[in-house]
């Protein structure tokens, strides 16, 4: 199976058209990358995975994962792949493999510290601190749409100490997260 960056992304723009979830789907490849050097993972499988775990999002938002095979298959992504994006549904059943975990756990935490950068001064991701992370996570009105619950029960479920978790993410989108 081809997992190529540049399949994955022009698979992506076919289906995917609106800058923000683009830009969101970058940012959960670039973790996904960067967990995947640290878990002695295939960096290109797991980038795909976080490229194109939301292909589906934006035409069928009402019923999200369950659309990923009918998108990825005729494109020769394996059922494992597709079973891959779909774990990060929360309603999930089976355990997830490590690959899965990770998927859930920098999904909605990515989206979290890009939010963080853009209210500093300067939008930095360089300069955000987890201090202040760890001060908006308390903010219930501070991106309101991020589960807080899921970025702590994954953390957790993926046995990496929230804290660590945080700035492991902070520190990959910081040296290659780059707005379109």
């Amino acid at each position: 199976m081809d997992t190529t960056r540049e399949k994955a992304w022009n698979v992506l723009t076919e289906h995917v058209k609106e800058k923000p979830l683009l830009n969101h789907c970058q940012a959960v490849e670039i973790a996904m990358r960067a967990y995947a050097g640290k878990f002695g993972g295939d960096v290109e499988y797991w980038g795909a995975v976080g490229l194109l775990h939301d292909v589906d999002f934006e035409k069928y938002p009402e019923d999200h994962t369950n659309q990923t095979g009918n998108l990825l298959a005729p494109h020769g992504y394996t059922d494992q792949f597709i079973i891959d994006i779909q774990s990060h549904a929360r309603d999930w059943v089976p355990e997830r493999s490590q690959l899965q975990k990770t998927l859930l756990a920098v999904d909605e935490l990515t989206g979290f510290i890009i939010a963080c950068a853009l209210v500093r001064p300067d939008k930095s991701l360089a300069n955000v601190q987890l201090k202040s992370v760890m001060k908006k996570m308390k903010d219930k009105a501070f991106a309101r749409a991020v589960n807080r619950e899921t970025i702590i029960q994954s953390a957790a479920m993926l046995g990496v100490d929230l804290q660590e978790h945080i700035s492991f993410v902070t520190e990959a989108l910081a040296k290659d997260y780059h707005q379109e």
